[in-house]
């Protein structure tokens, strides 16, 4: 039995508030979930709430005007105090000066406790030396205290293959060293003095920060690691211990009470950009069963295009493997 045009416009109405609100619904599920996951994220705590912050330095360190803005936005927020989880063999010495000074600025608001899980060399270490006071765990390293400028030099090869670069400068020591022609005298004692010129303002802020004698001073700054216990003893860290340690030293030096909730917080890394492509690629290797090989590509990959913008002076510890 066919149906009235009343009935008709009646059933459609009816289809369009039922979607309606099914939409409206889906909607408040997702916002509800975006909450909960960013509220986790955080560790519980929201921004305005009275908390202890906590940012974690991973990886290889390189200008980050996002990470300034998030320690900023710290500074302003309503934590009492600032743990500062490190572990990361350094990097550029630009990237790593301007992260020390952006914690120094922090460090002037509230109090900013250093807390070295794994490794705290070269640049990392500077970033340490912006927190208040230093904590390593017992077998952590730290120090590294020096200054690198590599680059590659292809001319041997060039040569098998019957290949010259020629260049028109307009000096001799524009763009050098380069890596298609035989690094002159003048070329590498430029390249020395920009080396020396940061080394010097390294080890001058590694005894100024941490009060070291001359002595003390040359037996930290010859470029080597030391453990946390190690570096206890030199006077590059403050204490043995981890996160409780460092919960510790703030309620009894800074009056932060251990009792108040730590809120973790983050900024985007290296690599999020091209987070749909590794994931798919992940995807893919884990659909054919070797998981573990997903996990090894996403490591690769972050580490690759996080060196692929390490370029100049490092303030970089990298242990070479021997072969």
């Amino acid at each position: 039995m066919s149906l009235d045009a009343d009935q008709i416009v009646e059933r459609r109405r009816l289809r369009r508030k039922v979607t309606f609100w099914r939409t409206l619904g889906v909607l408040g599920v997702i916002a509800a979930l975006a909450v909960g996951v960013a509220t986790l994220a955080g560790g519980n705590v929201p921004a305005s709430s009275p908390h202890v912050a906590r940012l974690s330095i991973g990886g290889l360190i390189r200008n980050d005007r996002d990470r300034v803005d998030l320690l900023e936005e710290i500074g302003r927020s309503r934590a009492s105090a600032v743990i500062l989880s490190i572990d990361s063999p350094g990097g550029t010495v630009t990237g790593s000066e301007q992260l020390y000074d952006a914690l120094r600025r922090l460090a002037a608001k509230k109090p900013v406790v250093a807390v070295v899980e794994g490794v705290a060399a070269s640049g990392a270490y500077i970033a340490a030396l912006g927190a208040d006071h230093i904590i390593a765990r017992r077998n952590a390293l730290v120090g590294s205290v020096g200054v690198i400028y590599q680059f590659p030099n292809f001319t041997e090869l060039l040569k098998t293959v019957g290949v010259t670069m020629e260049d028109i400068k307009s000096s001799p020591l524009k763009a050098s060293p380069n890596p298609y022609t035989p690094t002159s005298p003048e070329a590498r004692a430029a390249v020395d003095s920009l080396v020396k010129d940061s080394y010097a303002w390294f080890r001058t802020l590694v005894g100024d920060r941490r009060k070291l004698s001359d002595d003390k001073l040359s037996q930290v700054a010859d470029g080597r690691v030391f453990t946390g216990h190690q570096g206890l003893e030199l006077q590059l860290v403050d204490e043995v211990g981890d996160e409780r340690t460092a919960r510790a030293w703030l309620a009894r030096e800074k009056g932060v009470s251990e009792d108040l909730k730590v809120r973790t917080w983050h900024t985007k890394e290296v690599g999020d950009e091209f987070g749909w492509l590794l994931g798919a690629a992940r995807g893919v290797v884990s659909a054919v069963g070797f998981p573990e090989a997903a996990v090894f590509l996403s490591s690769a990959a972050k580490s690759a295009m996080e060196r692929t913008q390490l370029d100049g002076l490092l303030a970089l510890w990298h242990p070479r493997a021997n072969g």
